[in-house]
């Protein structure tokens, strides 16, 4: 079971180092940069030599071109910002003793986020399973952008233990991140000939508050959990306005 690393990047220097220490237990790291114009590449090449520069064509094809560079059989793909616990590693580590027909073709993992210094444990939030870990020969991505995933074409599990996600560092972060999403979600809908109106734009973004903030039980997170609600809300309001903006454009 040889296992590559896949982390992709730009402009990640606070984050490269501690991100590639965590997977250090790979057979392999690979790095799929896209012109970082900070010290990221210049760090990264303290871990690993396998690092590539791929022009920015969304998430999926970065993911795709990272995936097929790969040597191992198996990809366990990481972004920079997240760290592999003692649990989750262990986990893997066991997975490695297993014969080849006791082996799933991919495993879904948790994923615990930090927000406003507080980990959240609701909203919607947790425990978010991810396809992290898959066979390479039965995986592909697939999704609307920008959350394409890994997908697998078998039988999935899911490990024990946890990765952790240490996301926006601010609120002016998450808000461009929120209107960089937005943007892609709207260019998305509009290609496939989505149009919407007043009404829908604006009942969406309050069902949207609505889901995350009862239903999804984001009060249990205290003021960062009324925040997220707000921001997922402001969100779902920005992609349904853009695709409107788009399509009076056209």
């Amino acid at each position: 079971m040889k296992i590559s690393a896949t982390i992709i990047v730009r402009n990640e220097e606070h984050n490269i180092a501690d991100v590639c220490e965590t997977v250090s237990w790979a057979d392999e790291i690979l790095i799929v940069d896209s012109d970082s114009t900070d010290k990221t590449v210049d760090i990264a090449r303290k871990y690993t030599d396998k690092i590539f520069n791929r022009e920015w064509n969304g998430y999926k094809d970065k993911h795709e071109y990272a995936d097929a560079q790969t040597s191992g059989d198996w990809i366990f793909w990481i972004d920079a910002d997240e760290r592999v616990t003692p649990e989750l590693r262990a986990s893997i580590e066991r997975l490695r003793n297993l014969t080849d027909d006791q082996l799933a073709d991919g495993y879904k993992i948790a994923r615990k986020t930090e927000y406003l210094d507080r980990w959240i444990m609701h909203s919607g939030w947790y425990p978010d399973y991810q396809m992290r870990l898959y066979r390479k020969e039965k995986s592909y991505w697939d999704g609307v952008a920008p959350h394409q995933t890994a997908r697998v074409d078998g039988r999935i599990e899911k490990l024990e233990g946890e990765f952790l996600h240490y996301t926006k560092r601010d609120l002016s972060e998450h808000h461009r991140v929120t209107d960089s999403y937005a943007s892609l979600a709207a260019e998305h809908m509009a290609g496939n000939g989505k149009t919407i109106g007043a009404f829908g734009i604006l009942s969406n973004a309050i069902a949207a508050f609505l889901r995350t903030y009862f239903l999804k039980q984001g009060f249990r997170d205290g003021v960062p959990g009324m925040i997220i609600a707000g921001f997922t809300a402001y969100g779902v309001f920005l992609k349904y306005a853009k695709l409107w903006e788009i399509n009076i454009k056209k």
